[in-house]
């Protein structure tokens, strides 16, 4: 490597350190802005002293930060690390600027589970009576993935096959939840409407914990095969010629990322768009080397999610507005911003 390489090699390198230290201050300061506000407003010293030295503040600060607001603050940043990991995952193995988790129906399912739920009160693990809601969300999201997983390996994993059985995945579980709605009563019918408008509010420290162990789990199987990702970013002849086996690649990327989408849109509901635009601004910001590109993409989800949090309990003073409505109003704009600026190159 001659010396004008090596500087362009540090260079690069440095710009991606930057993003990164950026990034995580920006999630930092949105996560303590997320706990700071809401009906009870906190300066920063009372939330930062509380999480460190939470013997020294003051006990109704102390219910309110640990208790409420904390586990929500935490859930936004572990959800959008989550589909944002999911949505960059999705992106490669599909070779599609535009693919997301909700591409293959897998929070249609979710939908449709969780009304099963709340129409009938049954659950799919009657031992679980207590989260029959996200229980019957996570188990139908996995029903629908091993559906698409064991058409697409009958009639091998291409991309075109994985995409189109989820669009039929989608449709069908989109025409079972509206034949629920339409037999539930109207106190039903809104508490389903409720869930699937997506919301952070219904977070516990135990929810909280189930779905930071489960994305624990699942980050060092996507670590391992960042090579063979990259690689399929080069197209599929290509990645065999290095050796890649495609399809088993499709169809483990594809059983990760429902995985990871069931077991957000299980404990918060359906939010849309983290999963589309947080790859695109990691793509953006570091390239496609799935070495920083993933953790790029979960970052980014983080950080989008934790500020539309905010925003969910400022627009209007004293109401806090569903998660999942703030998120398609931040990333509709993105969206079309994208299509019309896709000669730039990102993808």
């Amino acid at each position: 490597m001659n010396v004008k390489s090596k500087e362009a090699y540090r260079k690069m390198m440095g710009r991606k350190y930057l993003f990164l230290l950026s990034i995580l201050v920006a999630i930092f300061l949105t996560f303590i802005l997320d706990i700071m506000t809401g009906p009870a407003s906190l300066s920063a010293k009372e939330v930062i002293s509380t999480i460190f030295f939470p013997a020294y503040s003051e006990r109704s600060v102390q219910v309110i930060v640990w208790t409420f607001r904390l586990p929500v603050a935490l859930m936004a940043v572990v959800t959008g690390i989550t589909l944002g990991l999911a949505g960059a995952n999705m992106q490669t193995i599909l070779d599609n600027p535009l693919a997301s988790p909700y591409t293959l129906g897998i929070s249609a399912a979710a939908g449709f589970g969780a009304a099963l739920a709340i129409v009938f009160g049954v659950g799919v693990l009657p031992f679980a009576d207590t989260l029959f809601v996200p229980v019957n969300a996570f188990v139908f999201s996995l029903i629908s993935c091993m559906a698409i997983y064991g058409i697409a390996r009958f009639k091998r994993a291409t991309s075109e096959t994985i995409v189109l059985t989820g669009i039929a995945v989608l449709f069908l579980f989109d025409s079972l939840l509206a034949l629920l709605e339409y037999t539930a009563n109207p106190e039903q019918v809104q508490a389903i409407v409720f869930w699937l408008f997506g919301s952070l509010t219904k977070t516990t420290w135990t929810t909280l914990g189930i779905t930071v162990g489960i994305v624990l789990l699942v980050i060092p199987l996507l670590a391992i095969d960042v090579w063979k990702l990259t690689a399929l970013r080069l197209g599929d002849d290509k990645a065999k010629s290095l050796g890649v086996n495609v399809e088993r690649m499709r169809l483990k990327g594809l059983i990760l990322v429902s995985v990871l989408t069931s077991t957000a849109v299980a404990f918060v509901g359906t939010i849309g768009f983290i999963g589309l635009v947080a790859p695109h601004i990691a793509r953006m910001l570091v390239g496609e080397d799935h070495r920083y590109f993933l953790p790029f993409s979960a970052l980014s989800g983080a950080f989008i999610l934790s500020t539309a949090s905010v925003l969910s309990k400022v627009v209007v003073p004293g109401i806090i507005f569903p998660i999942g409505i703030l998120t398609s109003l931040i990333g509709i704009p993105f969206f079309v911003w994208l299509l019309l600026s896709k000669k730039r190159g990102y993808w």
